[in-house]
């Protein structure tokens, strides 16, 4: 798994444990949703720590929650 997919299989799994959309989300972050949605759909290939920290603070979790899975462990380069 490379980085952007795990990157992208989290935002999935936050917005399934949340019970809410990547734009509800992204929206409570004050970031705007197209972003995100262009990483998703692979039109983004490198995600921003920047992105990524305003969207766990969207979702109500800290970045180091957001990282602590298994599949950031062995990422292909």
């Amino acid at each position: 798994m490379t980085l952007n997919q795990a990157v992208i299989k989290r935002i999935e799994e936050i917005c399934e444990e949340t019970d809410r959309s990547v734009c509800d989300i992204c929206l409570s972050a004050g970031l705007t949703p197209s972003t995100v949605y262009e990483l998703l759909y692979g039109r983004t290939k490198q995600p921003g720590i920047i992105t990524t920290k305003l969207f766990c603070e969207g979702a109500g979790n800290k970045i180091k929650e957001f990282f602590d899975r298994d599949y950031f462990d062995d990422l292909e380069d």
